[in-house]
């Protein structure tokens, strides 16, 4: 099993760096097959119908964005990495997609609002994950949802956000929290993994 400092490194990372094999994970490339399989299984759950505009906050070099372009949504990725940026860029070229450089903390999105918050791995690394979640809130359209996928890693000390905290935070926030967990799934992680992890949509 992959440490979490291997596969999550947290806050005051350098990303540019980060960016040159962060693909190699294969939950962030999505390289094998199955794993991207699982991942579009997931998302298709997740994500409504029909097509709808989705904002994934934290989106590294843009795997899931892809997977979300590829359902027919409209993607707007957010990451504070230039070099993660341009990678999304590059792998949804030609896509109704579009990569912005900045904080997920406050994403550069102006007044324009989605259907969809997407983020995997992100908030757990934010300075007070509850007043991010309220402004991710904000961002939404009436009806929209919240897709959230976070976990607990490491055993020693462990770093993460918990099932039990993250949902405690969106109940005020959203009229529906599903829970979902995602530990017992070893084709989404290309391994088996014994850390917590899971998925949380919030709808409004």
């Amino acid at each position: 099993m992959t440490s979490n400092s291997d596969m999550n490194p947290g806050p005051g990372v350098d990303w540019n760096a980060e960016s040159v094999t962060f693909d190699d994970e294969p939950d962030h490339g999505l390289r094998d097959p199955a794993v991207r399989e699982a991942w579009a299984v997931r998302l298709r759950a997740w994500l409504p119908e029909p097509a709808s505009d989705v904002l994934d906050v934290g989106c590294g070099t843009g795997s899931l964005s892809l997977l979300a372009s590829e359902r027919g949504h409209r993607v707007t990725g957010v990451d504070l990495s230039p070099r993660m940026v341009d990678l999304a860029r590059a792998k949804l070229a030609g896509r109704d997609a579009v990569f912005l450089i900045g904080d997920a903390v406050a994403p550069p999105v102006g007044e324009q609002r989605f259907d969809v918050v997407l983020g995997r791995h992100v908030l757990w690394a934010l300075p007070d994950p509850e007043r991010v979640l309220r402004h991710w809130r904000g961002l939404l359209r009436p009806g929209g949802r919240l897709v959230l996928v976070e976990g607990v890693w490491g055993s020693v000390s462990p770093v993460g956000i918990s099932a039990e905290r993250l949902a405690g935070f969106l109940k005020p926030l959203v009229a529906e929290v599903r829970l979902e967990p995602l530990s017992d799934d070893a084709r989404l992680w290309g391994r088996e993994v014994e850390d917590e992890r899971y998925a949380v949509v919030g709808v409004l």
